[in-house]
């Protein structure tokens, strides 16, 4: 297989989850404000700064008024922006064209369909009526690519790229929203006992990562820091856990370089010292600093990703 074409198939699988996460958020933060507890967190304008942090785009003005409708073309349909819903789409069909002959032909024609979808939607829909209609079909397409992924391709080593790059996005994309979400607690200021530990926006970033009701199931108490952080970063069962991530991202590495001892700084060599970090961690370690270690994990996942470019697909 040709580096760039692996390049192809790695960045398609991050683009798939990239879409997914950012529609979801979309989806939960716009529909989960109209019962929130406070007067801040059911603001208009508080929800969508909270989106536009989200994406990378944070607002620094205070006194700036976002225009909703704007912020929403924006993130789902504008061409321009970089970081929009449909220039996601986009690279996942163009990252699949180039790789068309190691996929299967139904995955192709889900990528198509989906990217068809996006491509004829109303603007004038989405930003006044058709949100949860938008966001659900991203986030229902998407999950059908995988579903494709896993059910119709060799579970080789172009399987275990794309997992790769899915694995990658979806640890980076947990981390950004729970930075989201704390930078919302910390805005917000719950309105009873710790007012961060208790705020309900850990309520809504579970949900950000359908993870809510596994939580209640598993912690039989209502969502709080401590709970909230040790379930999405640390509890490998939780699918949507960075613990879960890294230990698939280690498991697909393996596919790829499979010498016993791996070599100092290789992609193996970094995703296992990060793994096991994780292993021991505790979640005290987490609150302590949280801000701290999500620019550190960030930082780990850039370098780990970097590394893996440059080991496998390099040209």
């Amino acid at each position: 297989m040709l580096a760039r074409v692996a390049n192809n198939l790695f960045w398609m699988g991050r683009y798939i989850e990239r879409s997914e996460h950012i529609a979801r958020f979309m989806n939960v933060n716009y529909f989960s404000s109209l019962d929130a507890p406070n007067t801040l967190s059911q603001s208009r304008q508080f929800v969508l700064k909270s989106m536009l942090f989200m994406v990378g785009r944070p607002v620094s003005n205070d006194e700036l008024i976002l225009n909703e409708e704007q912020v929403i073309y924006d993130l789902g349909l504008n061409s321009d922006k970089p970081y929009s819903i449909l220039n996601n789409i986009k690279a996942i069909r163009e990252n699949a064209n180039s790789a068309r002959d190691l996929i299967s032909t139904e995955l192709y024609e889900a990528i198509n369909k989906f990217y068809h979808f996006i491509l004829n939607y109303e603007s004038d829909v989405l930003v006044k009526r058709g949100l949860y209609d938008f966001t659900v079909n991203v986030t229902e397409s998407s999950s059908i690519l995988r579903n494709k992924i896993r059910g119709t391709l060799l579970h080789d080593q172009v399987y275990a790229i794309i997992m790769l790059g899915i694995n990658i996005e979806r640890a980076t994309q947990i981390i950004r929203i729970i930075n989201t979400k704390y930078n919302d607690a910390l805005n917000a200021q719950g309105s009873y006992g710790n007012k961060i530990a208790h705020s309900s926006e850990w309520s809504t970033l579970l949900k950000c990562a359908e993870a809510y009701d596994m939580m209640r199931r598993l912690y039989k108490k209502t969502p709080a820091s401590v709970t909230t952080l040790e379930f999405l970063v640390l509890n490998a069962d939780c699918p949507r856990s960075v613990m879960n991530s890294l230990n698939q991202i280690c498991s697909h590495v393996q596919v790829l370089d499979q010498s016993k001892y791996p070599v100092k700084n290789s992609t193996s060599c970094l995703v296992g010292k990060l793994r096991s970090k994780f292993s021991f961690m505790q979640v005290e370690e987490i609150e302590k600093d949280i801000k701290g270690f999500i620019d550190q994990i960030l930082d780990d996942l850039f370098k780990i990703s970097e590394r893996m470019e440059q080991e496998f697909f390099n040209y």
